[in-house]
């Protein structure tokens, strides 16, 4: 609380001292345990491939935004450039995301790694780890919007459901309606080959700004995206639970931006959002089942677009899990899970 009878000058100073922290500015920096390799052009989106057999030989792929040479750069956990594992000269690639046990037919799964090539008005599909193209150069989509500006892909998720599992893609994009923003995909494997289905249309956008970053907590069923200016809203990420929208939070803990979400999962359900404050240059951490506003963190990036994280251990040097953030100087920032303090 602030008195009148401060002085002008004392006053000036909490105000600043307010203003600074509500801002990032002055919270402290939690330093990284490695930085990766520069990319060429545009970072943008992390995911996190583990290598459940060597958990030391995960990838983390990170896209590079060019509309002609654009790239998925795949890095060990060095922050080195895997070159025989990057994909290059696509066009804008913009979000990425992973997931695991894809059946391609009865005796073969694999885990696949998709993302957004935004001028091309698709999303790719590859195997992982030995990087097979999956999608015959591409699956299209938004393909019901006559408006070419509304065709054009952003941010994507896996969705595997617990029960059947079945595996689905949510796509979100640069431009689209107050309502039905986001679309959702089935990923099949049949005769014919791999394809995707639409299974619906969902989302409320505030129009304030557009639709990027989406995570998807498998366990809970819950979808999250960030309607930037606005709030993070939560949807069912089972189409069969309908598409009323469940929460619409953490406005008022964002300087302006909101941006990368990531999903902490520990045991019983417990757990963490962790989402960027783009202009603070900081991160939001929120409670993974009430939705409640933990704190907020500095690790040292500036204007954080992705992020993503894994509690499994991987390796030494990651012990407690990786967390990994964009930052604007075309790397990418990989911290130990246990420095962020979540616990």
């Amino acid at each position: 609380m602030i008195y009148l009878k401060e002085s002008k000058y004392s006053f000036v100073v909490i105000l600043i001292t307010v203003v600074l922290t509500s801002c990032g500015h002055q919270l402290p920096e939690i330093k990284a345990t490695a930085v990766t390799e520069m990319t060429p052009h545009d970072t943008d989106d992390p995911a996190i491939w583990i290598n459940r057999e060597d958990p030391e030989k995960s990838v983390v792929f990170g896209t590079d935004k060019d509309e002609v040479n654009g790239g998925v750069y795949a890095f060990d956990l060095d922050g080195k450039i895997i070159e025989e594992k990057s994909i290059k000269a696509l066009g804008y690639p913009n979000n990425v995301d992973v997931s695991y046990g894809f059946k391609l037919n009865d005796s073969i799964t694999v885990d696949v790694m998709a993302f957004t090539e935004r001028v091309k008005n698709q999303i790719r599909l590859y195997a992982v780890p030995d990087m097979k193209m999956l999608d015959n150069g591409g699956f299209k989509v938004f393909e019901d919007e006559t408006d070419i500006i509304n065709r054009r892909p952003m941010g994507i998720a896996f969705y595997k459901n617990a029960e059947d599992r079945k595996i689905y893609i949510i796509v979100s994009r640069k431009q689209g309606p107050f309502k039905n923003y986001l679309y959702q995909y089935q990923l099949v494997s049949d005769s014919l080959g791999i394809r995707t289905d639409l299974v619906r249309k969902f989302g409320e956008f505030s129009g304030k700004k557009e639709i990027e970053a989406i995570a998807v907590d498998n366990e809970l069923g819950h979808i999250y995206y960030a309607d930037e200016d606005h709030c993070i809203r939560k949807y069912h990420a089972d189409p069969k639970k309908g598409d009323n929208e469940l929460a619409c939070f953490g406005a008022d803990h964002f300087r302006r931006d909101i941006e990368g979400i990531a999903i902490a999962k520990y045991s019983n359900d417990s757990g963490f959002l962790i989402v960027s404050n783009q202009q603070a240059h900081s991160f939001c951490v929120f409670d993974r089942k009430t939705n409640e506003f933990i704190k907020e963190i500095n690790l040292g990036t500036v204007e954080t677009d992705g992020c993503e994280v894994t509690t499994q251990a991987l390796g030494n040097r990651f012990p407690n899990g990786l967390f990994v953030s964009m930052t604007d100087s075309k790397e990418f920032l990989f911290h130990d899970l246990g420095s962020l303090n979540l616990k």
